[in-house]
C-alpha cells in the first residue's frame, strides 16, 4: 500500500462533473519498419503483459479511507485484466485527421472508472485517409488519470513499452507479485495520526510564507518581477462542457531553435509561448473578442528530484507568464515574452517552487472537494480569472523510438480542463520520423472552441509570421 501525496490526490478532488482529470496522448506508428511490415493486436497485448512489471501503475488501484479521513492508497488490483485496460477499434471511413481528432476527443472526454487502474490504451486502425502519412500507419492512444501520473513522468512511461530498434528487446523477468489487501484498520489509524500531525503542518508552512512574503516584497521593490493581478476574461473563462475538442500542429524543431537565437536569452519555450499568444491574439480577434490587455498562461514547473520523479506521481509547480498579447508585432512579442519569463521565474523562486504541493499538503482533501463542488455549482470559478489558458512543456526523447518493431513518427498530447481554464497546451519535443520536431497539441470545450482546425490554422499562421518576422 502506498498513499498518495496531496498533490496527486488533489486530481482526484478536483474532478468535477463533466471534468475528468486525466491526461492522455496519441502516438503514431508505420507498420513498415516492423518484421513483415505488420503489428497485431495481440504482439502489442504480449509486448504489454511482458513489461507490467516494470511501472506500478499498471496493475493498481484506488483504495479509498473510510469517510474519506483521509487520502486514498494505491493498491494493487488482484483482478487485473489486461484487455479490460486495452481495446482495439478502428477510424469510422474515411479515416482522415478529421475523424481522428474527433475520435479521440471523444474518448478523452470520458472519465476513467477508480474501481480499476486508472489507465486505458485504444490501439485504433483505419488512419489510410490522412495525407501526411504513410499509408501503413495505426495508433495508439493513451489515458493515465493525473493522480498517477504528470507529463514528465508520463514521458517516462513511455519509454517503458518503446524500444530503440525494430527489434524487440528482452527485459527482466518480473519478481513475486505481490498483492495485500487494503486494511480498512491500518487506513483509519493512519488517518488518526496524520490528523494529530495536521496542525503542527500548518504552522510550518505559515513559517514558510513569511520569509516567502519577504521575497517577494523586496522583489517588486528591485522590480525583478510584477504581479498579473487584472487578467482578461475571454470565452476559456466560461463554464466548461462535457465535449472536448483536440487538434495538433507540428513544427521542425531546427526552425524553431534558429527562431530562438535570434532573441538574446530566449528559450525554445519562449518561441512556442509566442505561437501560442499569436494563435490566440488571432482566433480571439477573429470572433472579435481580443481583450486590449495582454492574455496570461499558467505554466506548470516539474519541481521533483531524480528520485521522486522515478517514482511516478505529480510533484509540479506553477508560475504565471504574460503572453505579451497586446504586442501584434511577432519578434516584438517573442522578446516581451521572454523578460516575462525571467520576471515569472524569479517570482516563482521567491515564493518557493514547492509551496504548491506543500499547499495540498495541509489542506485536508475532503475540505478542498467540497469546496471545489461549492465554487463550480455557485459559478464562482467563472467569475474570476486565474489563466486564460495553459502551456506545458513535456520533453520527449531525443531518439527514435519504436513499438513491437513499428517506428514512431507523430505523437498528440492532451490535458484536462479545471474551472475557468478551457483551453489546454501541451508542448512536445521529441525526435520522430528520424528528425526533430516540436508538436503543439491543444485540448479545449467544444462549446468553447466549435472549430479546432481553425485555431490549428490560426497557430500555423502565428508560426509563419514569427518565422518571417526572425528569420527572413
Amino acid at each position: 500500500m502506498e498513499q498518495l501525496s496531496g498533490q496527486d490526490a488533489m486530481f482526484l478532488h478536483a474532478e468535477l462533473d463533466g471534468m475528468p482529470q486525466h491526461i492522455g496522448g496519441v502516438s503514431i506508428y508505420n507498420q513498415d519498419t516492423a518484421p513483415g511490415g505488420v503489428v497485431r493486436f495481440k504482439q502489442i497485448l504480449s509486448l504489454l503483459e511482458e513489461r507490467l512489471h516494470l511501472s506500478p501503475i499498471f496493475r493498481r488501484k484506488l483504495a479509498t479511507v473510510p469517510l474519506d479521513l483521509g487520502q486514498p492508497y494505491w493498491v494493487e488490483d488482484p483482478n487485473f485484466d489486461l484487455e479490460y485496460h486495452v481495446r482495439h477499434i478502428a477510424l469510422p471511413k474515411p479515416g482522415d485527421w478529421r475523424q481522428l481528432c474527433i475520435l479521440v476527443s471523444r474518448l478523452h472526454a470520458h472519465p476513467i472508472t477508480r474501481d480499476r487502474p486508472m489507465w486505458e490504451m485504444y490501439v485504433i486502425e483505419g488512419l489510410s485517409g490522412i495525407d501526411h502519412l504513410p499509408p501503413n500507419c495505426f495508433a495508439i492512444l493513451l489515458k493515465v488519470h493525473h493522480a498517477a501520473m504528470d507529463g514528465a513522468t508520463g514521458a517516462q512511461f513511455m519509454n517503458i513499452i518503446h524500444d530503440l530498434t525494430p527489434e524487440v528487446q528482452k527485459v527482466p523477468p518480473p519478481g513475486p507479485w505481490i498483492v495485500e489487501k487494503p486494511s480498512r484498520t491500518r487506513m483509519l489509524g493512519r488517518a488518526y495520526v496524520d490528523a494529530w500531525k495536521k496542525p503542527a503542518q500548518i504552522v510550518r508552512f505559515a513559517r514558510q510564507m513569511i520569509p516567502a512574503y519577504k521575497r517577494i516584497q523586496e522583489g517588486k521593490k528591485q522590480q525583478a518581477f510584477r504581479s498579473l493581478e487584472d487578467k482578461q476574461k475571454t470565452r476559456f473563462q466560461s463554464r466548461i462542457s462535457r465535449h472536448r475538442v483536440v487538434d495538433s500542429v507540428k513544427f521542425d524543431f531546427e526552425t524553431v531553435r534558429a527562431i530562438k537565437n535570434t532573441s538574446p536569452g530566449a528559450t525554445i519555450n519562449d518561441v512556442m509561448l509566442t505561437v501560442v499568444s499569436g494563435g490566440m491574439r488571432r482566433y480571439l480577434d477573429s470572433k472579435d473578442e481580443l481583450p486590449e490587455q495582454t492574455l496570461v498562461t499558467g505554466c506548470p514547473i516539474d519541481v521533483s528530484s531524480n528520485a521522486e520523479r522515478n517514482a511516478g506521481g505529480n510533484m509540479v509547480g506553477f508560475m504565471t507568464v504574460s503572453l505579451c498579447s497586446n504586442i501584434s508585432d511577432p519578434a516584438a512579442r517573442l522578446a516581451a515574452i521572454h523578460e516575462e519569463s525571467v520576471g515569472s521565474k524569479s517570482y516563482a523562486e521567491a515564493l518557493g517552487p514547492r509551496v504548491a504541493m506543500d499547499l495540498t499538503e495541509v489542506l485536508p482533501g475532503n475540505v478542498l472537494s467540497v469546496a471545489l463542488r461549492a465554487s463550480s455549482a455557485t459559478g464562482l470559478t467563472e467569475s474570476g480569472v486565474v489563466f486564460n489558458t495553459i502551456v506545458t512543456n513535456v520533453p520527449g526523447p531525443p531518439f527514435q523510438m519504436y513499438l513491437a518493431g513499428a517506428e514512431l513518427i507523430d505523437s498528440l498530447s492532451f490535458g484536462p480542463l479545471m474551472p475557468g481554464v478551457g483551453l489546454f497546451h501541451i508542448v512536445y519535443s521529441a525526435v520522430q520520423n528520424k528528425k526533430g520536431s516540436i508538436t503543439l497539441s491543444f485540448t479545449s470545450c467544444r462549446e468553447q472552441m466549435p472549430d479546432p482546425a481553425f485555431y490549428a490554422d490560426c497557430l500555423r499562421k502565428s508560426f509563419a509570421e514569427l518565422t518571417e518576422a526572425t528569420l527572413n
